[in-house]
């Protein structure tokens, strides 16, 4: 159902109104929060309206993004703490300083020594709480500037990790070089950081070559709207 197709009034989307949005492959977050923000103004005649997103995308990431209109901008820290999930493909035997697609490959590796019952078995030993370090190529502020521009500065800096909850991690199907995954986890979880590090603990390095998030607590992708006739959703 494309999301402009609704009708919606200035008075109740002031008062806050909560969407879920299918969002497209390669569009950022803040586009589609733009996009939405002025779609609704134009529509409603409204010169000011609150509109922001409760958890942010990847552009290479499709799925679920909540959008809060008006006071229900208050809720986005209550919807971001929800657990999450997505389902991704997780490519063995290359790394990339992204640890998705956004960059280029910057290394190769050998994967052919690995059985379907390790890698099980390894993504079980996931499970629980772990502790990862966020890609250097995110929007995290570190004294004041976002880590993917340090990055693309070529500066090294020092990253705290951070505590996560995986609830679930299933490998749903192997395809060598290819890995089909499910995951249930908690705030704060990068599932590039989890792809990297998956590589890593196989001996294999790996990047995250697909992702699309189902779920933000009771909130569901299947539910969600699209922005447009041609926003098709990407299933893996």
């Amino acid at each position: 159902m494309n999301f402009f197709d609704q009708e919606f009034s200035a008075e109740e989307l002031l008062e806050g109104r909560v969407f879920c949005l299918d969002k497209p492959l390669e569009w950022t977050s803040f586009q589609v929060v733009n996009k939405v923000r002025g779609g609704l103004k134009k529509r409603t005649g409204l010169k000011k309206l609150k509109v922001g997103h409760a958890g942010t995308l990847d552009p290479l990431a499709t799925g679920l993004l909540i959008i809060c209109t008006g006071k229900k901008t208050k809720t986005i820290s209550t919807i971001q703490n929800q657990e999450k999930v997505y389902e991704g493909v997780i490519t063995l035997g290359a790394s990339t300083p992204s640890y998705d697609l956004e960059t280029p490959v910057d290394q190769e590796y050998e994967y052919n020594h690995l059985s379907p019952e390790k890698i099980i078995a390894c993504a079980a030993a996931f499970q629980g709480e772990i502790e990862q370090y966020p890609p250097l190529y995110s929007a995290l502020k570190k004294e004041g500037k976002r880590l993917y521009e340090y990055a693309r500065e070529g500066k090294q800096i020092n990253i705290a990790p951070r505590k996560v909850h995986l609830y679930e991690f299933e490998i749903v199907k192997i395809s060598l070089p290819q890995l089909f995954f499910k995951v249930r986890c908690s705030k704060g979880t990068y599932i590039r950081s989890l792809a990297n590090d998956f590589g890593k603990a196989l001996n294999s390095g790996a990047h995250l070559s697909k992702l699309r998030r189902l779920r933000i607590g009771n909130y569901e992708v299947d539910n969600a709207f699209v922005l447009s006739n041609e926003n098709q959703k990407q299933r893996l």
